[in-house]
């Protein structure tokens, strides 16, 4: 370990953007049959692209209010103890339309350092009350630029524990597209808080500016300003049976995942279009791990479209629509 320069830009390691445009890949939700999503399929969203450097030259610097400034290589941080965590990961969607429902889902077993022992070494000033989270990715995205990706986290979630340099999912070393060496991963939080390509933490007082903190991923406030977007709301994914299915007549599973920060206590399930509910059965969750839910349903002949909404252990459920968690409906051809 050693002491970094905070007042210098050294923090970014020489990057090349290959490719150099937004990056998106998911599957389809019939394709997520697995409790833990291979990693081929864990969804990617990179907002500028996919930044490649050498990890000779990578450095996470944990600089602002701390007493030991560090540069950590990523030899340093894996020998900080290890964990594993089983977590959903989710993407908030459209970064500019929060009435946007994407659902991009995943889950998987991430291993990493817990970051809340690693500010312990640098010795976290009791005032900071942010850590800002910044990646060399840059360049365009829509009609936005920025010469960095920058998020922050509130310091009272890391004091939690169980907040990840992560730097393995499911077993293996992170793949480039999911933040290679080393990511933020923020188990409960929406998936843009947890950044790829981590390079540089930066504990504050305040608030971090960049457009992905104040333009980007808010949701309007009740007091009529706006949220940052952090933790994961409630919500449900069918799986089974496909969209623009079709299945015979007779007794089906309806089945799906479900997640949140809070562990989900209800799943409804609707066969109607919204007019009636049923109950599901829905399976403890494991650590942050999204939960299975199902239903057997008799399907009559005919058009049928099946919903599913979460209720979380706070009773706060999923809204009918224009969200970025609104209530998941497909579309099933019966005969």
């Amino acid at each position: 370990m050693s002491i970094s320069d905070a007042s210098d830009e050294s923090w970014r390691p020489p990057t090349v953007m290959d490719p150099s445009t937004t990056f998106r890949h998911k599957v389809r939700a019939e394709e997520l049959t697995l409790a833990i999503t291979p990693n081929d399929d864990v969804f990617v969203l990179a907002h500028f692209g996919v930044p490649h450097f050498e990890v000779k030259s990578w450095r996470l610097r944990i600089e602002g209010l701390v007493n030991k400034p560090l540069a950590l290589t990523i030899d340093d941080i894996r020998r900080f103890p290890k964990i594993e965590i089983e977590s959903f990961i989710k993407c908030a969607g459209f970064p500019h339309d929060p009435t946007i429902a994407t659902r991009s889902v995943s889950n998987a077993v991430w291993g990493g350092a817990d970051l809340r022992e690693v500010l312990d070494a640098a010795g976290l000033d009791p005032a900071a009350q942010y850590l800002w989270a910044s990646a060399p990715d840059h360049g365009t995205y829509a009609r936005w630029g920025a010469d960095h990706y920058r998020k922050d986290v509130p310091v009272t979630r890391v004091r939690e524990g169980s907040v990840l340099l992560a730097y393995e999912m499911n077993g293996a070393p992170l793949p480039q597209t999911h933040g290679f060496p080393v990511r933020l991963f923020i188990p409960g939080f929406y998936g843009t808080n947890s950044v790829k390509w981590l390079c540089r933490l930066e504990a504050s007082r305040e608030r971090a500016p960049g457009i992905f903190t104040n333009e980007l991923y808010n949701d309007p406030a009740p007091d009529g300003g706006t949220a940052p977007v952090w933790q994961a709301a409630p919500e449900a994914l069918i799986v089974a049976p496909a969209d623009h299915g079709r299945v015979e007549p007779g007794r089906h599973e309806i089945w799906g995942w479900c997640w949140g920060d809070h562990a989900i206590a209800i799943v409804e399930i609707s066969l109607d279009g919204g007019q009636s509910w049923q109950r599901a059965e829905v399976e403890p969750r494991r650590q942050m791990a999204w939960q299975r839910f199902s239903l057997l349903a008799d399907c009559a002949p005919g058009p049928l479209t099946i919903m599913a909404r979460a209720t979380d252990t706070r009773g706060v459920t999923q809204p009918s629509r224009d969200a970025r968690n609104a209530v998941h409906g497909i579309k099933v051809s019966v005969g």
